[in-house]
């Protein structure tokens, strides 16, 4: 039924909860994992520092700008050093993530890849490319304005996406 599952993960401690299911689904149906990170491109182009690119937790952060007296976050960056260090910590998070899924019994097999892009779309392009069955991914469980704010990658898949979607809340400690 299952035979491609897609896990986009933000390397966010949150992960841990959606890599369990993941790993469950994968031996349940004999499953390839294509273990997928998304560069935001939004913020990317523009040399603009991590912590606009990425949710608080995820572990990844480009190196902030020098400290010119400037005054403007991300002035007197080199665009393309912040995207290359944002695709190299992609890297490293999407091969965290897959080693977590073959420490396991019977492990799936796992591809890893990183893209960039705006993440709802470019995981969508993925799945379809992929011929993806079935999308595995976290939530944050954000509520009123905060998510109408800051928006929902999980819920833009969701409403989108050809494959059923799998989301799985993330253990924020609350």
């Amino acid at each position: 039924m299952y035979q491609t599952i897609l896990y986009p993960t933000d390397g966010s401690e949150g992960s841990a909860a959606v890599a369990d299911h993941v790993r469950e689904l994968a031996a349940a149906f004999d499953a390839t994992v294509h273990v997928l990170y998304v560069v935001d491109a939004r913020g990317a182009n523009y040399g603009l520092s991590g912590a606009f690119l990425t949710d608080e937790g995820s572990g990844v952060r480009a190196d902030p700008a020098p400290d010119d007296g400037s005054g403007m976050v991300g002035e007197g960056t080199d665009a393309e050093a912040t995207r290359s260090a944002l695709v190299e910590r992609g890297e490293e998070i999407v091969e965290a993530a897959a080693a977590a899924l073959r420490d396991a019994e019977a492990p799936p097999e796992t591809l890893t890849a990183v893209e960039t892009g705006t993440p709802h779309s470019a995981i969508l392009e993925y799945a379809d490319e992929n011929d993806v069955d079935l999308v595995v991914m976290g939530t944050h469980g954000r509520t009123g304005v905060e998510r109408y704010l800051l928006g929902s990658v999980a819920e833009k898949v969701v409403r989108l996406s050809d494959a059923p979607v799998v989301t799985v809340r993330a253990d924020d400690g609350e």
